[in-house]
């Protein structure tokens, strides 16, 4: 049954909306064909992405002010690149193409089509760690029809900061209750849960490939969880 206190939805979108994994493969591997390469795709992107919540710590530890998730994700990727024996194979322009793939991820099938019945009651935004401009521009790729950016760069600062949401609530003037997190992470509900805010679990198996091992059913009594985002907007009257 649809709560009728909630008046807005806030997603995480690496993994929840977006794949991510497919995605940056499928970039890695236009490149690797451009210039030769011989390097696994997937596995590159896997590698990538395993460095992101270690570069956001020092952040969310205090130890480094705030930087964009771009400006984390380009010494990532450099990081990749040597490992891989790729220095240097990349000009300024050809890196930030590459990292900028990141901006056009390709959203799971169900995504557009929930998120649009979604909008027809509720206030849509991001709850990411992506940075505003990463965030806009895979919304025009992908045809995300958020109402407003929200996350990482207005908190300036990294979830699971009770900032990074607790910001997120304010600018949209509502108290956490009146939020609905959205997130295929448990322990990305779990921090949202612990200040307040509704919660859904929506389920994404395939985050990670075949073998993913976490986040493959709900670990609590979330406020609702759902198989896909056209479920969601369904049990919430879409």
């Amino acid at each position: 049954m649809a709560d009728g206190s909630i008046k807005a939805l806030v997603f995480d979108v690496f993994g929840t909306v977006v794949d991510w994994r497919t995605s940056v493969a499928r970039e890695v591997e236009a490149v690797a064909r451009e210039k030769g390469w011989t390097v696994d795709a997937t596995a590159f992107a896997v590698n990538w992405r395993a460095r992101y919540q270690p570069s956001m710590d020092p952040v969310r530890r205090g130890e480094k002010p705030y930087a964009r998730l771009d400006d984390l994700h380009r010494d990532s990727l450099k990081a990749v690149l040597a490992e891989a024996g790729l220095d240097g194979s990349l000009d300024g322009d050809e890196l930030e193409h590459l990292n900028r793939a990141w901006h056009r991820l390709t959203p799971w099938p169900d995504s557009v089509p929930g998120l649009t019945r979604l909008k027809t009651r509720f206030v849509l935004a991001t709850m990411s760690n992506g940075n505003t401009a990463l965030m806009v521009n895979m919304a025009k790729n992908a045809g995300l029809p958020w109402d407003t950016i929200l996350g990482s760069e207005p908190a300036q600062n990294y979830k699971p900061v009770p900032s990074v949401y607790l910001t997120g609530a304010d600018w949209l003037g509502l108290r956490p209750d009146e939020v609905l997190m959205t997130a295929a992470h448990n322990t990305d509900l779990a921090a949202a849960r612990a200040l307040g805010f509704k919660t859904a679990f929506v389920l994404r198996p395939n985050e990670h490939g075949p073998e993913q091992t976490t986040d493959l059913a709900a670990a609590e009594d979330w406020t609702y969880v759902a198989d896909s985002m056209e479920d969601l907007a369904g049990q919430l009257g879409c």
